[in-house]
């Protein structure tokens, strides 16, 4: 399933062949995951035979892909690109630099197999390889009004999840028990698949990215849940609420207060012509002022699309200005070793004026009793 049409297709065709163009770079070659996905629509799946996009830097485009594939291919919005199927016995690497022709740079997608980039050196002999990313990238990290629709339905339906997550938050269960429920609830909502599940109860909270466990929850364990799918069209979720079972104690609470204030504080100064890093600045520079620096221990977002991680990073050191369009998460959180953890995320769209959040469920603390 694709939003693109024809017009979207050449359009962004257009756009990295300027940009290839621009940096001397004679042809752009991208091979199937998430960029050859954005650029003509194709979800192909990645194999051993050679599947690969070539945009020429004169703006001409054509798709190789292999003869068992081309009906795939002939069904998404690129089927009008020019295309070339092989046969098991051709050689669809040299297919390729013939149809690239006499060149002396090329750009290859970041997420080439290393098997492909170098089979691709070998028959292109002299020709210089760099990465596509900073091409690629800079069309992807700015949402058309499209790309945001659907966005925002991938966080209505994982906000339809966190509303489920108290009724399987339970003393006695474990956490893979609930994460196996929580991914249960992930595809009954609208997503094709389950990307992650992480469920990190008591001292696991205080591992970012533990995910699930056998470890069986208890009274006074505090829990954050951070879970996110891919949607029909392509597009992610990703959200993270902290819960508690039973009450919390005092320090807890301030803590979770604090943390409270850091995430609204960031979400608050996004808008454009602020910077990455200062979205990040504004979320640890409260932690800081209450002793809670050292247990923030990772940047504060990352840009969100058709993949979960994916251009702009907030994160400090990163001067890139915030433009219209570009979707990030915001996501501050406190790790104390051995005790607990928690953090709050949701994802948010740079406006003309602000911010819009994605994620409307409640940031306060679940107290589930």
């Amino acid at each position: 399933m694709s939003s693109l049409s024809p017009d979207d297709v050449d359009a962004r065709i257009a756009a990295v062949a300027l940009m290839a163009q621009e940096r001397a770079i004679d042809a752009v070659l991208v091979t199937p995951g998430p960029d050859l996905r954005y650029l003509i629509g194709y979800d192909a799946v990645p194999l051993e035979r050679l599947t690969c996009l070539v945009i020429r830097s004169d703006g001409q485009a054509h798709l190789v892909v292999p003869a068992l594939e081309s009906l795939a291919a002939a069904a998404s919005p690129g089927s009008h690109l020019p295309r070339s199927a092989w046969g098991e016995t051709d050689d669809p690497f040299l297919l390729t630099a013939d149809i690239v022709g006499s060149c002396s740079r090329i750009a290859v997608n970041n997420q080439m197999w290393a098997e492909k980039s170098l089979r691709l050196a070998a028959v292109m002999p002299g020709v210089e390889q760099v990465l596509a990313g900073p091409l690629i990238d800079e069309l992807r990290m700015r949402k058309s009004a499209v790309e945001v629709l659907a966005l925002t339905r991938a966080g209505a339906a994982i906000d339809r999840v966190h509303q489920r997550v108290p009724e399987f938050l339970r003393e006695g269960r474990t956490e893979r028990e609930v994460g196996a429920d929580i991914a249960d609830a992930i595809l009954a909502e609208g997503h094709v698949t389950v990307d992650f599940v992480i469920v990190a109860s008591g001292p696991n909270a205080a591992s970012p990215h533990h995910e699930v466990s056998d470890r069986v929850m208890m009274s006074g364990d505090a829990v954050v849940v951070d879970i996110g799918g891919s949607m029909p069209d392509g597009y992610r979720s990703d959200c993270t609420r902290t819960y508690h079972l039973g009450e919390p104690t005092e320090e807890f609470r301030q803590r979770y207060a604090v943390l409270q204030a850091a995430q609204a504080k960031a979400v608050e100064i996004v808008s454009p012509g602020i910077t990455c890093e200062q979205v990040d600045a504004a979320a640890r520079d409260i932690l800081a002022a209450e002793g809670m620096g050292d247990l923030f221990i990772h940047r504060t977002g990352h840009g969100i699309g058709m993949e979960t991680h994916e251009e702009p990073y907030i994160v400090a050191g990163n001067s890139r200005t915030l433009e219209p369009g570009m979707a990030f998460s915001v996501e501050p959180g406190f790790y104390a070793e051995g005790l607990h953890g928690a953090r709050i995320e949701d994802i948010v769209v740079v406006t003309e004026s602000g911010a819009r959040a994605l994620n409307t469920t409640t940031h306060d603390l679940v107290v589930i009793r």
